[in-house]
């Protein structure tokens, strides 16, 4: 079935030969309809600048998911997440970029279960949401904070078992309570309203600091996805170039 999803999922590097050394580039950074959706004025002779950041890095089984968004100068156009099956070597995307969003932490808890933290960017952060996962990231659902329209973005969140989980909202600055509480007990696909406050809030159980094994360091033009080697060192096993490409 892993083999299938990789087959099936969204094609993600230029058909090309790429080295490890290599800063890879995504395909279809900008389509035909972007500088429309966007409000992009760009042309042959002035480009729009294309740029990739990556947020988060997590683990599950043979796989490797990296979160991340795509923008200009001016506007975030897509969110974005990454698999890897192969250690490095190839890359896909398994989920469907978010417009005007970017994707940031991610957990899994098991081989099955897995969330990541969004928020739309317009440009600041409302109607955050999770996307979730049971069957080990072969397919995403989304899921909404709340049906209402909240500005901020999740600041954390932890899942302690498929059903039970809590994050913490930043409201950011200006809201009378910047800091609010949510709690689920369906696996994210419903939160209740737990606590408000005007100074930070901490999930009520301390949130692991992600994988120990995988990291995402950026680099003067590209970030290298590094994995902890037996002897304590990190090696890059993949590159990817902050400069994504151009709408033209």
């Amino acid at each position: 079935m892993r083999l299938l999803a990789a087959l099936i999922a969204l094609p993600l590097l230029q058909a090309q030969e790429v080295s490890k050394e290599d800063a890879r580039k995504l395909a279809n950074v900008c389509m035909p309809a972007d500088e429309d959706t966007f409000g992009l004025t760009c042309s042959e002779n002035d480009p729009c600048a294309v740029f990739l950041e990556l947020s988060s890095i997590e683990a599950n089984g043979t796989s490797l998911f990296v979160t991340g968004n795509l923008h200009t100068v001016n506007t975030t156009m897509y969110g974005l997440l990454l698999e890897t099956q192969d250690g490095g070597e190839t890359w896909t995307e398994p989920n469907k970029r978010i417009r005007s969003s970017a994707l940031e932490q991610i957990q899994f808890l098991d081989f099955q279960h897995g969330w990541i933290s969004g928020a739309k960017l317009d440009p600041l952060p409302r109607d955050a949401f999770l996307l979730s996962t049971t069957d080990g990231g072969r397919s995403w659902r989304t899921n909404p904070l709340s049906d209402d329209s909240i500005s901020g973005s999740i600041q954390q969140f932890w899942f302690e078992s498929p059903n039970a989980g809590e994050l913490v909202l930043d409201r950011s600055q200006g809201a009378t309570t910047r800091y609010e509480r949510y709690v689920s007990m369906t696996g994210g696909a419903s939160w209740e309203l737990q606590q408000t406050d005007s100074k930070p809030i901490r999930l009520s159980k301390a949130a692991p600091n992600g994988s120990s094994s995988f990291r995402v360091r950026a680099d003067t033009d590209a970030y290298r996805i590094e994995r902890r080697t037996t002897s304590g060192d990190w090696e890059s096993i993949a590159r990817f170039a902050i400069h994504a490409g151009d709408c033209k």
